[in-house]
């Protein structure tokens, strides 16, 4: 960050605004008095106030609303209207959840909710109990929505993971970090969940969209196998060796993967840029002559350096493949998990593989034909 740069602004889970607005609306069915703003309890200890939006009470309800702002994040929730209902629930029902408009049915197994209930995470379950404890509620029936929830859904991974009609509410501390690692990790590490418990025996992470429709294409994957790892081939690799699955892609185009053939298991621009000086020497050790290699050194993009490779006759990209294997395998260090990289170009051909092989944590040889 330079001195003229601002820090990044914090904003607030869905899970946080709905937890307030539960508060809210379980005060006013209670007291008849709207709460506004409205305080509560994050799970690190921090008290925090929200400003209501709508508020609205009737016969046997109380609803509240409140605008989520997700601070500098770029969340597709941001500025969404998320709503509570509460009404009286049976006597010794304890806290209970119901879906309204906009949020997500759970319809597969894997997810830290089971099928047939609303998605809404266990953190902010607990949230919103705690909050209706505060206003004094102790059965009672708690109904979440989200405005425009089912169309916002598609901007997300929810219907790949069998999550349908709307979003999920969710957050752990309460808090949105902007451009934050971790819930991005907390992604991929859902999708392989729910591979696994739908029983599938392999699993393909691809650094970006093109990747991941050419590796579905070249494997006739369902779309549940299909693990949107950005960046992160590290941070699948290791949650894919704490939870097996047979078979593992690791798919990316010629940029990304020549970063993890450089050992880079986050391939981030951020993180460094692509070898080409690597990659001149891989291009030798196809047989380049001294001419080429040179071309590939002096090459303006990584796609360039593979397209002089080409045009030579020579496939740098099961170098590259195989040398991304080498680094990518230890970190799954089991025989019991097969390891393939996969190297597409922007138009999605093949331009080098490194075919399944147990991940046994022992480099392969390298520039072996």
């Amino acid at each position: 960050m330079s001195d003229d740069e601002k820090p990044l602004r914090r904003g607030w889970t869905t899970g946080a605004c709905a937890t307030a607005a539960a508060k809210a609306a379980c005060a006013a069915l209670l007291s008849g008095e709207f709460p506004d703003p409205v305080e509560i309890g994050l799970p690190g200890g921090r008290r925090v106030a929200f400003a209501l939006a709508q508020w609205e009470r009737g016969e046997g309800f109380a609803r509240a609303a409140i605008i989520k702002d997700a601070g500098d994040d770029p969340d597709v929730t941001h500025g969404a209207l998320v709503a509570v209902t509460v009404r009286p629930g049976a006597a010794g029902g304890g806290v209970t959840f119901r879906r309204g408009e906009g949020v997500g049915l759970v319809t597969r197994p894997g997810l830290p909710i089971p099928p047939g209930e609303p998605a809404i995470n266990p953190v902010p379950r607990k949230m919103i109990a705690q909050a209706v404890r505060e206003a004094a509620g102790e059965d009672i029936e708690v109904e979440v929505s989200i405005a425009e929830g089912a169309a916002l859904a598609t901007r997300t991974l929810n219907p790949r993971l069998g999550i349908v009609g709307g979003l999920s509410v969710l957050g752990t501390t309460g808090i949105v970090i902007p451009f934050s690692c971790a819930a991005w990790i907390h992604s991929i590490h859902r999708g392989i969940d729910v591979a696994r418990a739908t029983g599938l025996d392999h699993v393909a992470g691809s650094t970006g969209n093109a990747s991941e429709i050419a590796v579905q294409k070249h494997h006739g994957l369902h779309e549940v196998a299909l693990i949107d790892m950005g960046d992160f081939v590290g941070g699948m690799l290791k949650y894919v060796r704490a939870h097996p699955v047979p078979r593992v892609t690791i798919a990316g185009g010629v940029a990304k993967m020549t970063k993890l053939a450089q050992g880079m298991l986050d391939v981030h621009s951020k993180r460094g840029a692509p070898d080409l000086d690597m990659l001149a020497e891989l291009a030798a050790g196809e047989g380049a002559d001294a001419a080429l290699a040179a071309r590939i050194r002096a090459a303006n993009t990584v796609a360039q350096a593979f397209a002089e490779a080409e045009a030579a006759g020579i496939r740098i990209g099961d170098a590259v493949a195989r040398r991304a294997w080498a680094a990518a395998a230890p970190v799954l260090g089991s025989e019991a998990i097969a390891l393939e990289i996969l190297v597409f170009d922007r138009e999605g051909r093949l331009s080098g593989e490194a075919p399944f092989a147990p991940a046994h944590g022992v480099s392969r040889p390298l520039n072996r034909r």
